[in-house]
Parts: structure tokens; sequence; C-alpha cells
């Protein structure tokens, strides 16, 4: 038993921590079950009986145990813990979170693969979902990010095809490299990410050495009602660290739950991973200024003009008791904000304020909230919302299911309403393509000269190569006339990489 790790041992360590009898077999009713092994039949031999009462109460609800798995980063693993303020920003933000220094929130966290399916592999090539629960005093406050500070695309009406072409070939059943270089090559705007994700960074050593961010902008309100711009980040402790082509792959047929274990057993054995967390904040006359759109998802903030303000340390401190109920259930939602935090005019960040919730609501009911690792706990939940599939409260008794009313019901609340900003809009309403009216490709520069070194940049163009030769001729020909727009060096190495790999193969 020495060489099995803690996750292995798990059933081991439930047996050892109990110190009563766990009692008798029940029905879901609570009936007690005297013979579990077999069916009710008329003689040993003959049928089955309808009257099994037993035997019904176990099928239908196997029939019925698996719920829809999620549409983007099904699979994964999560944890619990807390945030605490290390760093006073109320000059920025009146949050209750971080409303003083030392404040510690309870929070939920869950990590993710992006494209696969729930049985994939956690070491894929694939952005890594990095969804953040704050249980606020102010009730949920979901941070739905990324282990990259950018995304794919800016506009949200192309995320399903963006989705669909990471997917499945709907004719084939199979992953499809044309499909997915199709797409990334006439999205230009998907550069960056695309050099993030092919570079060392796209195959993460487990989800505790990785980075993760918010992602989109911001906008914070402070006790006086000044908004202001902002990004977050949150920086490993642990160090990052990634894994290897080869390692990767090995693992992806040796232990292809590779990072749920290390996220396990880290935690069971007392080792328990942290981030630093971070705020980039940009007034508004900044953002006006700005040489770039400050909303666009696929760019980052510079860090010299917008340097990284501390805020707080996140620590992961607590396994799942059940996976399906506390990971798989967990349900995280951009529209999830608090008092002093609010969306800012991002596209995608708009598109994503209804996408998540409606998706939970299609997955696990209009009443999701309520499930344990959901509810805002720390809160009373008060408003005009009543009955639905699998309300399990007392669906708030006799108050009144209506606003304004005259009999003792909830009322509005004044801090909320001072922490509430407003924004002059003005433009024509039009459907404004976004992917050739921003630089699809200043940023993608910088980071391939003064980000990547020599040798990471041979990695990067090399595992470009190994993937795009899969595709047909012209999408690479596409790839390589994108590539060399970033690097006249990149799109020449990544010519003479395909022309390798097609020598090779003849």
């Amino acid at each position: 038993m020495a060489a099995r790790d803690a996750a292995s041992n798990q059933l081991l360590d439930y047996k050892n921590s109990q110190k009563e009898s766990p009692g008798v077999i029940t029905t879901g009713s609570g009936a007690p079950i005297g013979i579990k092994d077999a069916t009710q039949t008329v003689g040993p031999r003959g049928p089955a009986l309808l009257q099994d009462v037993n035997f019904l109460d176990e099928m239908a609800h196997f029939d019925r145990e698996r719920i829809p798995e999620r549409v983007v980063h099904a699979k994964g693993g999560g944890a619990f813990g807390y945030f605490e303020v290390t760093h006073d920003i109320s000059k920025y933000c009146a949050a209750k979170v971080f409303e003083k220094v030392k404040k510690r929130t309870p929070v939920a966290i869950r990590f993710s693969t992006v494209g696969g399916e729930s049985g994939s592999a956690d070491t894929a090539r694939d952005p890594r979902g990095f969804a953040i629960k704050f249980y606020t005093d102010d009730g949920v406050w979901d941070l739905v990010g990324n282990n990259t500070p950018i995304f794919f695309i800016r506009d949200p009406i192309l995320f399903p095809s963006f989705i669909h072409t990471q997917k499945r070939n709907p004719q084939t059943h199979l992953k499809d490299p044309d499909m997915f270089w199709d797409f990334l090559t006439l999205r230009p705007e998907s550069t960056h990410q695309v050099s993030f994700l092919f570079g060392d960074r796209g195959t993460p050593d487990g989800f505790c050495h990785m980075n993760g961010y918010g992602s989109h902008t911001f906008k914070l309100i402070n006790a006086k009602g000044e908004p202001i711009y902002a990004k977050f980040h949150f920086k490993t402790d642990q160090g990052i660290k990634n894994l290897d082509v080869k390692t990767a792959a090995d693992l992806a047929s040796s232990d292809p739950d590779y990072s749920i274990r290390d996220l396990y057993n880290r935690i069971k054995n007392c080792k328990f991973p942290s981030w630093t967390c971070y705020i980039q904040v940009m007034t508004f006359e900044e953002a006006k200024k700005h040489k770039y759109n400050p909303f666009d998802v696929t760019k980052v903030w510079s860090h010299k003009e917008f340097p990284l303000i501390p805020v707080g340390k996140l620590v992961l401190d607590r396994n799942p008791t059940n996976y399906f109920a506390e990971v798989e259930q967990i349900a995280f939602s951009p529209a999830h904000l608090v008092p002093g935090i609010e969306p800012s005019p991002d596209k995608m960040l708009q598109g994503r304020l209804f996408s998540y919730s409606d998706t939970h609501r299609h997955r696990l009911g209009p009443n999701y909230l309520q499930i344990p690792v959901n509810c805002p706990y720390r809160v009373k939940v008060n408003n005009f919302q009543r009955d639905g599939f699998m309300n399990v409260t007392d669906n708030q008794n006799g108050a009144p299911n209506y606003f304004p009313n005259s009999f003792n019901g909830p009322q509005e609340d004044p801090r909320s309403r001072a922490l509430s900003t407003s924004c002059p809009v003005s433009g024509d309403v039009y459907r404004f393509s976004s992917g050739d009216t921003e630089d699809n490709y200043g940023q993608v520069t910088e980071f391939w000269v003064h980000v990547l070194d020599n040798c990471a940049r041979k990695r990067l163009v090399q595992n470009i190569a190994d993937n795009l030769s899969n595709a047909s001729q012209f999408l690479q020909e596409r790839a390589v006339k994108n590539f060399t727009l970033v690097h006249a060096d990149f799109g020449r190495m990544l010519s003479e990489a395909l022309n390798l790999i097609k020598s090779a193969k003849f």
C-alpha cells in the first residue's frame, strides 16, 4: 500500500474515518432492504415481477443518473478554500469581498479543459478553464476565466461556430483539422490565442502550475460611486511548469486524469496550492485614448502601462466530498455579480452574461442556484421567483411574489443603488464586424519578439506544424500567410517545418 497515492486510497481513508456503523441499506424513500442481491421472481428460474419496488427504485434512478455534460469545459476538477485580502484596494472597489485586509471569503474553484468530452485527457493541448466562485457577504460572485489572459474571438455571435470547430465533424464524428484550421485562419483575431495555445503553456503541468485570468475587462466602483476599469490576474505560487509534448502524450495514455489526481493528492497531503491575486486598472479617460480597444478580449493590457496591483491570496485546502454534488453540479456565470463589480462593454463578456446562466438552467434546472454548491448560503435569498422543477426550499413561504407590494415584501437596497453607475452611450445601431477593424497581429508580434526565446519559438512552430500538417494544403498555406503577418521569421520557420513533415511522409 505504500506505493499508492492519496487518491488511490480514498476508499480506505473513508472506511477508516467512519466511527459508527453505516446502518442498513434503504430505498430512495428510506425503506430498509433485506435482500439486495436478487430481484423478486416467480420461483428461482421464473420471470421477474413488476411489483419488485426495490428493483424499480434501483433501475429507475440508474437510468437517470447522468445529466448533460457541459457543452464546453466538460472535463475538470475542483476544490474549495478561501480568498484572503492582503492589500487594501477600497479606493478602487467597494465590493465586500475586498472591504478590509485579512478578510477571508470562502471560495470554490473548477479547473477544466475546453474542447474535450468528460472522458478526455487532462493533458490535451487546450486552454484551461479557471473559474472561481466567491461566497461573499453580498451573495455569489463568479469570476469565470481561463489560464490565458486572452481568447480566440471578440464577438460572441461566433462562439457556437468556434466551439463546433473544436468538437467533432458532424458526419464522421472525428476531430477534424480542416474544421479547426479553416475557422482559425479565417478569423485572424485568433492568432494571439493560437500562439499561446501551441506554445509551452498549451500543456500545463496540472492545474496548480498555471496562472488564472478573468480575461475580460470589468468595471469596479468604490464607495464614492467612482468607477474604473479593471482586469483580474491570479499568479500561481507553485511556479509556472509545463509538460513537453512527449510527456503530455504519454500521460494522456497512462494517466488521462493526471491533473485531477494531482490536485486531489496535493490537498489530501496538506500541500495546499495557492495563487496571488492582482488587478490592473484603467481610468475611463485612459480607455478612451488607448491605442487598442481596452474591451477587446483578444488583447492584453500592457503591464508597463498598467502595472499589477496586489490584492490577495487564493488558497485551496479542501477536496470535494462528492464529485457529482460539488464539481459536476457547480455552475459558474459571469452574470453572478455583486455590488461594486459590474460588466464592461466587452462584447464577449456581454454575450456570456446570458449564455452561462442559460445553459445551467437547461443542464441543471431553473432552480440550479438552490443546489448547495451553488447556493449563496451566506445571505438570505429574497426575490419574487417561485416554483419550477426541483424547488427544494420553503419556496419563500407566504411572502408576496410581486413587486411593488404592501405586504412586507423585501425592499430595494440603498447601498447597491449607490454603487450602481451610469454610463453614457451613443452610436448607430448596426452589426459592426470586428474581424478586420482591430489590429490582429501587433501584440502577437510583441509576444514572438520579446516574450519567447529562440528555443520557445522553435517549439511553438513545431507544435503548430505537427497539428497543421493534417489539414488541407490550402489551409496550411493560409495559416503560413497569417503567421507571416506576425513576423517574417514565424511564417518562414512554419513553412520549413511543414515541408520537412511532408518530406518525411513521402
